[in-house]
């Protein structure tokens, strides 16, 4: 029998807070919206950081999330779209341009670019 855990969502942008039951075997996002919570997402497949959380306590498996950085996943970071409840959790939604920041920020915001050029600034 699959063990069915409860997750608790805190949507910061909104401040609404969800409590969902979640089985094992189903992914959080999903499960949550079919009980009512209102949250963000986009590809759905875990390539993006739309529906990104921080895991405040509690146990998930994410192993679809490509869209996460082990390094992000490590500090607590996860993917509700991909993401299957291992304990009851309580997750926090991030703002996803923070998120991506924190991937992706060493490679992009270096500067202006022209045509592939960094620009002196004189």
């Amino acid at each position: 029998m699959t063990r069915v855990h409860t997750v608790e969502i805190h949507h910061r942008q909104t401040g609404k807070v969800y409590t969902v039951r979640v089985p094992e075997d189903r992914y959080i996002l999903q499960s949550a919206e079919n009980q009512g919570a209102d949250l963000p997402f986009l590809c759905r497949n875990g390539a993006c950081t739309a529906c990104a959380v921080r895991v405040v306590s509690g146990e998930l498996d994410q192993p679809e999330a490509m869209g996460l950085s082990p390094k992000l996943r490590d500090q607590g970071y996860a993917l509700l779209c991909v993401s299957y409840p291992c304990s009851d959790l309580r997750v926090e939604t991030q703002d996803e341009d923070e998120v991506y920041e924190l991937q992706f920020g060493r490679y992009f915001g270096k500067g202006r670019v022209r045509f592939g050029l960094p620009l002196d600034d004189d």
